[in-house]
Formats: C-alpha cells, structure tokens, sequence
C-alpha cells in the first residue's frame, strides 16, 4: 500500500475533550457524526456531565458555498462537453480544442475568484469576509497552477514560444502593476511620482519594454541631464530581439541576435554610459539578467517563479522544456536565500516544471480543500493521453478515483447531487457502482426531488434502485394516509406485498366509510391490477360497484359470485360481499339463478359455520354478534326467497 507523506491533520472539535473521553463516531457518505461517551480513557464509566451535542463534520464545505456552487454547475457543462469530444479528432484539431477547454476551465474559475474578492471587499472587516479573502487566494493559486500546467501539459509549447507563454503567466497572476501604472500616469507630473522607478523596473521585469520605454521617454522629457542615457536604454529595450508568434526566424538566428544585443548592452554597461545614474545602470543590469541585480528588486518581483521567468527573458530566452526544472530550483533557490521554506504552492509549481504530472495531482489534493481541481485537471490531462500508463493500487484508475471522490462530495448536497450522476456515467469501471451506492442514500424530501432521483435510475436501467425508491415513497404515502398514492408506487415497485397492504387498508377504509377514495387511480389499474391477489381484488370490487351504478345487475351479480367462489376474495371480506347481494336478491328482477344461489348460500354457510367462538365476550363484543347475527338471518331469508323464485322461473322457462 501507498503510506502517507506526513500526518494527517488533526480537526479540533470546540467542547469534546478527547483527552479525558472516549468518543463515539459514526461514518456517513459526506459527513461524520461525532459525540461525546460517558466512558473514560481507561474504560471506565463515570456519571459526569460532558458536552450534551452531537457533532456534524462535513469533508467537503465547499459544496455549500453559494458562489462555489456557480464554479461548480459551471464547470459540470465543460466536463460533459469535453467527454463528447470525437475520438477521430487527432493532431492539432484535437490539440486546439483541449487547449480550449482548459481556458474555458480557467475562465470559469477567474470568474468565480473576481465575484469572491467583490464580497471579500465589501465585507472586509469580518469573518465572513476574511474567509472569502482566504477562498480568493486559494482561486487564484488553482487559476495559477492550472495555467501553467496548460502551458507545459497541453500547449507543450517548444523552446521559443515557451518564453512567450511564461510571460503570459506571469502577467496574468502578478497584475499589481496595471494599477501601479494606472497611479502614475495619473498624477499630475509621472516622471516625479514617489513609485515612478518602481513602475520602469516592474515593467522591465515583465518584459513590457514598450511600456517602460514611454515611461523613461517622460522621464527624459522632464530631466534633460538624464535625456541622453534615457535615449539609449530605450533603444536598447528597442532593439532586445523577442520571437514574436508570426515570426518566422529560427532559433538560431535568434540566439546569434540577441548574442550582439547582450554584448551591446554590456559595452555601455562597461563604458560608463549609465554611471552617473544608479537607476538606469541597475536597469541595464536587469537587462542582462544579473541575477544580483534582479535579486535587489526582489520586492518589487513579489515571489520566485516572477524571478524565474524574469531571470530567463534576460539570461536564457530559448530556454527548452527540459532545462526548466533546473532553472526554476536554482531561481527558488536563490530568492529564498535559506530564509524560509518552500510553501505548498511552490511545490506544486517546481513538481510541474519538473514534467512530474503525478507529483502535481498528488501535492494539489492534499494541499486544496475540495477534489474539484484535481478532478477536471486529471480528467483533462487524461485526454491529452498522459495518464494512461497510472493505475492506483486499489484497482482503479486515477483519473476515475478522482473524479468519483469530487462526486460524492457533490452527492451530499440537496440540490448537486445531479451534477455528481454526470460525473459517475463518464467513470466507465466503477461510476456504475459508485452511482448505485450513492443514489440509495439521497434523502427524498420532496415527492417532486424523488421523481427526479426516479427518473435518473429509469433511465440507468437500476432496478433494484428504483423499486427501493418506491418502497420508501410507497411507506411516506402510508403514514400520512395516503393510499392512492401509495398504491401508485408500489406498483411502480412492483411489489407484490406491499400492494396487498395498500389493498387491504383501502378495503379496510371501504368497510369503515362506505366509499372508496382515489376512484380514477383503481378504475384505471389495468394490468396493473395483477400484480397481486388483493389488488385484484379491489380493481374487481370497484368494477362491480361500477357495474351496479350503471344499473346493470346481472353483470354485476355474476362478478361478485365470482369474487368469492374464485377464491380471490379474502374471507375477512366475504360479509361486506353477501351483504352488497342483498339489493340485488330483492330485486323485483330475478338476478341470481337457482344455481348461484346456492353458491351463494354455500358461501354463507361456510363463512358461519368457520367463526371462531369467544370464551366471555364482553358487551361490544356481544352487539358486534348481534348485527352479525342480524345480517345472517336477512341474508338467509333473501336467499331461501330469491331460491323460490328462481327455481320457479327456470321451471316456467322449462315448461314454455
């Protein structure tokens, strides 16, 4: 197995004290449950009072910021787009389409960190506002790390052009001085402005010649003394050979050109020429990439990869990818100067320009909080076919294991939970299962967030799901009394037991008010009905009722003799049953021949003859036989009556 880097963190829990009790812990998909036992250390049970709460931790909070949830449905459309790309699609065509779904990742993560730094600003003064600020940081380092990943992983852009992204980055990340400029050139004289020089050098550090080129033609313009040295640094910011994106020169040719430029830039150094102004001579040294002198501006460049990149403008601008990692630790090396350690980000950052994608993943999730970065990085690093040859231990991919950690994160909100079933149908070994275990334990609040939980399963052919679902919704119906809508989702369930309960409690609520509820519901039952015996039943005993409502006996005689000669009927049922005869045995229409009457009257004596008999009844007991007994005798008189007249009306047919 794969051990820890280091110790896990440790969560403290504010009134539990661990030191002198035992705790008690439970485990659930996104969150943990956590209180506090009578038990001591050592074992023993002490009748002291401890903390009286129970504990929630969640792994994943992120999930329930509102403005993450926006990083999240945002990217959840990226993803599904990214998973649709053709395979045919091969060489550059794929290549540009990779490269922008990464830009549209980062953009939806720069979109995220400028609405959190909106309410960082107008919430500045407390916590709520100092946890944005942290979460602004924390956007801003995945925006960073993801840019240069697509700079070295995705673009793979060759020695040249590589420069040209890095400035890129660097531009991009370290913007304090677009607001610098914006200061300066506001001012009323810019050239007199306290933070002038540290606008030039900032400017000249990231390689915005032109822009520093102005600046010190305005410097020129009001210090004449200087005008002439201002003159030739500005041509030498001029003529600095850059490989421009349409430019067509070789990389030789370029290197022999900026050779001259470098050796030019030397000469005046070494004449002289920027002597009597200390600025523009330590401007001059930048220029030839001294690493002191990059170094005395150290403030002004703010962290080592600006060092970095600053460092290889000036000293090495055909710099090649695999030459990177030595540049970038020497660079961090030296602004550090041993003063301090290396921050989780620097090491992300040094993984990467060492090409160690796995090291980058593997430093990305233990230092971020939530599994999103890492989850679409790997996913779309695993498009660009870097991560094929890397199986975790445990038997999965780590692209997969990834992506399945970030969704049931997702599963453990109330409303994400649907981006998370994306998330496992495009995890072709595990997502199935991962689903499956996932979507049992979606709390079902609403019938309306259950239809939608239903309809995900439906169409995953998850059969045991979604009778489980039923099941559940089918019990809710019950206890609070609603039997159409329970009998509804059990036969969506298809199970046959639980439908006979339903059955029996309508038949039950029939027996105490005299009347069904829910008409449409068992009047269109269908073949629906033979899901069980007693459902059967019911969807028979309403078509008899609807027979004899439309005044059509015979039928209706006919339907109810076969209800309880057929067995369907359950016994505890056949009184209500011999009791709906009776309208129709005194009907001046003879209904029920000779012959079912005596089923009938079998029936009868059957269901007599079978009572159990009680040793002292008490006085309820001895009305309840009473009307039982009444109802017999009525029923055994229109019987023998309807038996005479049907007798002798079949007689009368026989003799015509």
């Amino acid at each position: 197995m794969e051990e820890f880097d280091g110790e896990p963190t440790v969560t403290w829990i504010p009134g539990l004290n661990s030191q002198k009790k035992q705790m008690c812990f439970d485990w659930g998909p996104g969150e943990m449950l956590v209180c506090e036992t009578s038990f001591n250390k050592k074992g023993k049970s002490e009748m002291v009072a401890g903390c009286p709460f129970i504990h929630i931790i969640r792994k994943d909070i992120d999930v329930y910021s509102k403005i993450l949830r926006k990083l999240f449905n945002e990217s959840h459309g990226i993803f599904v787009g990214l998973q649709r790309i053709e395979e045919e699609l091969t060489g550059k065509s794929r290549k540009a389409q990779l490269v922008r779904v990464s830009k549209n990742y980062r953009s939806v993560i720069r979109a995220c960190m400028e609405e959190m730094h909106q309410f960082a600003v107008a919430d500045k003064d407390s916590a709520s506002g100092r946890q944005f600020s942290s979460q602004v940081s924390i956007l801003s380092a995945m925006e960073l790390i993801w840019n240069l990943c697509e700079i070295l992983f995705i673009e793979v852009a060759p020695a040249g052009p590589l420069l040209l992204y890095l400035l890129d980055w660097v531009r991009l990340h370290v913007c304090e001085v677009d607001t610098l400029s914006a200061d300066v050139l506001g001012s009323e004289n810019p050239s007199k402005h306290e933070s002038f020089w540290n606008l030039v050098t900032t400017l000249v550090l990231q390689g915005r010649l032109d822009e520093a080129r102005q600046m010190l033609s305005k410097e020129a313009d009001t210090n004449p003394t200087s005008a002439g040295m201002c003159r030739v640094l500005g041509d030498l910011m001029r003529t600095m050979p850059v490989l421009s994106p349409g430019n067509t020169q070789t990389l030789t040719e370029l290197e022999l050109r900026w050779q001259h430029w470098h050796e030019e830039c030397e000469r005046h150094l070494q004449d002289g020429t920027f002597a009597s102004d200390p600025r523009l001579e330590s401007l001059c040294k930048v220029l030839l990439g001294d690493d002191a002198a990059l170094l005395e501006q150290k403030e002004l460049l703010s962290n080592w990869y600006h060092f970095l990149v600053a460092r290889l403008l000036y000293s090495q601008p055909t710099v090649k990818p695999m030459d990177l990692h030595l540049y970038a630790q020497s660079s961090l090396d030296l602004f550090l100067g041993g003063e301090s350690s290396p921050e989780p980000l620097d090491n992300i950052l040094m993984a990467a320009f060492e090409f160690d994608i796995h090291q980058v993943i593997k430093e990305c999730s233990i230092a971020l909080s939530n599994w999103w970065f890492v989850a679409h990085l790997t996913d779309l690093l695993d498009h660009c076919k870097l991560l094929q040859s890397h199986n975790l231990y445990f038997g999965s991919n780590m692209r997969e294991f990834l992506l399945l950690e970030y969704a049931s994160g997702l599963f453990a909100h109330h409303s994400l939970w649907q981006l998370g079933v994306d998330y496992c149908d495009h995890c072709p070994e595990l997502g199935r299962v991962s689903l499956e275990l996932h979507i049992e334990r979606i709390p079902l609040t609403t019938e309306q967030k259950a239809l939608k939980v239903l309809r995900v399963c439906e169409q995953r052919q998850m059969t045991e799901q979604v009778r489980s679902i039923c099941k559940i919704l089918a019990m809710k119906a019950v206890r609070n009394n609603r039997l159409g809508s329970a009998l509804s989702w059990s036969i969506r369930a298809k199970d046959a037991a639980f439908a006979t309960l339903v059955s029996d409690r309508f038949l039950r609520d029939y027996c105490e008010r005299g009347c069904f509820s829910d008409l449409d519901l068992i009047d269109n039952l269908g073949p629906a009905m033979m899901l069980s015996d007693r459902l059967t039943f019911l969807g028979k005993y309403r078509e008899f009722h609807r027979l004899y409502g439309e005044k059509r006996f015979v039928d209706a005689a006919s339907l109810l003799l076969s209800l309880m000669t057929s067995q369907i009927a359950p016994r505890s049922f056949w009184m209500t049953l011999l009791t709906d005869a009776l309208p129709l045995l005194e009907q001046k229409q003879v209904i029920f021949s000779a012959e079912q009457t005596y089923e009938l009257l079998r029936c009868l004596e059957d269901l007599t003859s079978g009572r159990p008999l009680c040793a002292e009844p008490d006085a309820q007991q001895l009305q309840e036989d009473d009307i039982e007994t009444t109802k017999v005798e009525m029923l055994r008189l229109a019987l023998a009556r309807n038996l005479a007249r049907s007798i002798i009306k079949e007689g009368s047919l026989e003799g015509s």
